[in-house]
């Protein structure tokens, strides 16, 4: 019983890897359940059996990559050892990373299809607001460390810069950077700014 249990697993995580790859290669449009069976090199059935549909693998790899990449970000935020600027330099590292991966481009085709499917923005909603939850944290951190935030609250700041990332990432992929608007570079220069504001704590 464990062990068919563990198999089931081990197919899951197989066909997230494969959708994962797939959708890099061919973009959201371009992923079929044919092409990700191909590329896992199991029988088509399997995705139904494991996820029901297309949709329901979809929903299935954001929670394996936001996982993962939720993980990577705690691990980060909780190092001691890093100033909050250079944290903040490493999260927009891991921006890159994240469209580099594919990550990115699921997140916000889910977040399109969840402002007409309920079942969509539960998951997505859920995700989000993890992270929503670990920068609130952080922002409270650092108002103890280098001072006041003055009118606003951990929980304020928190939701602008969820809101500037995932914004950053949505104009990314429309092409915002390819026409001028320095999106990513905006980003990283409020890492310059909290530098400033250390530097001032220490004074």
């Amino acid at each position: 019983m464990r062990r068919t249990a563990a198999k089931k697993a081990d197919t899951s995580v197989t066909l997230l890897e494969a959708a994962k790859t797939i959708l890099r290669r061919n973009g959201y449009a371009g992923l079929s359940t044919r092409d990700v069976a191909a590329e896992a090199g199991v029988p088509l059935s399997q995705i139904h059996y494991h996820f029901g549909s297309k949709q329901g693998m979809m929903l299935a790899l954001f929670e394996y990559l936001n996982a993962q990449l939720l993980d990577r970000q705690s691990t980060m935020f909780a190092d001691s050892t890093l100033k909050l600027s250079a944290r903040w330099d490493r999260a927009c590292d891991y921006l890159d990373d994240d469209i580099a991966s594919g990550y990115v481009h699921v997140l916000q085709e889910l977040l399109a299809a969840g402002w007409s499917d309920p079942e969509v923005a539960k998951v997505v909603r859920a995700g989000v607001l993890s992270w929503y939850a670990l920068i609130r944290d952080v922002v409270q951190e650092a108002a103890d460390d280098i001072g006041g935030l003055g009118p606003f609250t951990p929980e304020d700041v928190a939701a602008l810069v969820s809101n500037a990332f995932m914004g950053a990432e949505s104009l990314f992929l429309i092409g915002f950077e390819k026409k001028g608007a320095p999106v990513r570079r905006a980003l990283r220069r409020v890492g310059d700014l909290i530098r400033m504001a250390e530097s001032k704590a220490r004074g």
